[in-house]
Formats: structure tokens, C-alpha cells, sequence
């Protein structure tokens, strides 16, 4: 039994980096992700308090650990240099995303598996019970659970129905079958805000 329990547990980590922030060795952000209207707002708000009020607190701590003296030796003054070219990207990253953005509309009914809802699915190779809630790339954090839509199960269960039988293909050698077991229209929540990267 206990070789049953292992092999589930390497199927179950072998989908969740698959349908989580994407291989190991993907090293670069990629953009033109489909975002909705909610995104950008929220990437806009963070941006704005990025700009007026956290920028304005890093370099107030710049400036008071450039004034302790000797900057060779100074690792306040690294460090609040750090945190602020931090900030700064952050702020560029955001932008380049909403330029890029492609704005997409959740068109599927209410018994339909779409975006900011979750589904319940059997995984039929080990028969295990997984809830996943669909969402956008930016909100995407497989470790909790939320799903991208550009992910390949994501992407997949995107229409169906309660009852469905789904193959979910993730690589050219590796594929799965899940049937819905529940949906349900969770809407967005405080923990599905914009991951950081």
C-alpha cells in the first residue's frame, strides 16, 4: 500500500509543477498574457501605491543609511538600494504587462468550468479528489490551489461540464484523464490577488 501512496504522491507533485509556474527551466517571464479588466485595475492600483507611497519610503531609507557614513562597509545602505531598484522593477514589470495584455471576457455559463470559478476533478489514474479554482496567469499560484488558464489543464477544462471526462495533455509524452466532479462560481477573493514574481 504504501508503494500505491508514493506513486500517487510523484503523479500529484508531476501535475502541480506542470500546472503551476510552468517548467523548471523556463527562465523568462513571458509576455502577452491574457489578463481581464479586474487584472489591470488591480496591477494599476499596485503600480500607483508603488509610485507615491512606497517609493517615497525607500528612498527616505536610502538617504538615511547613505547618511551613517562609510558606504563601504554600509549593508543598511545596500540593502535599502536593493529594496528600491526592487520596487522599481516591480513598477516597469507591471507596466510592460498591461501594454502588452491581452484583455479577455469570461463568456462561459454558469455550468461551465471558467475564469474565478473552482472545480473539483478525479484524477482517474490514481482516483485522487483535486480542487483547483481557474484564473489568470498573474493570479496563478499552484501551490494554493489557482490554476492559470494558460496552463495546460487550465486551458483544457475551460468549457466543460459537470460530468466530463477530459484528457489532459501536458507534454508530448505525458497525458491524464479528470472528470468534474463539482463547479462552482467562487468569484475572486482577497487571496487571489496579483502574485509577486
Amino acid at each position: 500500500m504504501s508503494a500505491d501512496i508514493c506513486g500517487s504522491c510523484v503523479m500529484m507533485e508531476k501535475r502541480r509543477l506542470w500546472h503551476g509556474k510552468g517548467r523548471a527551466d523556463e527562465g523568462q517571464v513571458v509576455m502577452h498574457n491574457e489578463l481581464t479588466r479586474k487584472d489591470i485595475e488591480d496591477m494599476e492600483a499596485e503600480i500607483e501605491n508603488r509610485k507615491i507611497v512606497i517609493r517615497k519610503e525607500l528612498l527616505e531609507h536610502v538617504k538615511e543609511a547613505r547618511a551613517q557614513g562609510d558606504l563601504s562597509e554600509n549593508f543598511e545602505y545596500y540593502a535599502a538600494k536593493k529594496a528600491k531598484n526592487q520596487n522599481e522593477s516591480r513598477i516597469r514589470f507591471l507596466e510592460r504587462m498591461i501594454k502588452t495584455a491581452k484583455v479577455i471576457e469570461d463568456n462561459t455559463t454558469d455550468d461551465q468550468v471558467g475564469m474565478n470559478k473552482t472545480v473539483t476533478v478525479r484524477v482517474e489514474e490514481d482516483q485522487t479528489t483535486e480542487v483547483y479554482k481557474i484564473v489568470t496567469t498573474m493570479r496563478g499560484d499552484s501551490l494554493k490551489g489557482l490554476i492559470s488558464i494558460e496552463s495546460p489543464l487550465g486551458k483544457t477544462l475551460l468549457g466543460h461540464r459537470v460530468g466530463d471526462l477530459v484528457t489532459i495533455k501536458v507534454s508530448d509524452s505525458y497525458s491524464y484523464d479528470v472528470t468534474i466532479m463539482k463547479i462552482e462560481n467562487t468569484g475572486l477573493t482577497e487571496e487571489d490577488r496579483i502574485r509577486d514574481f
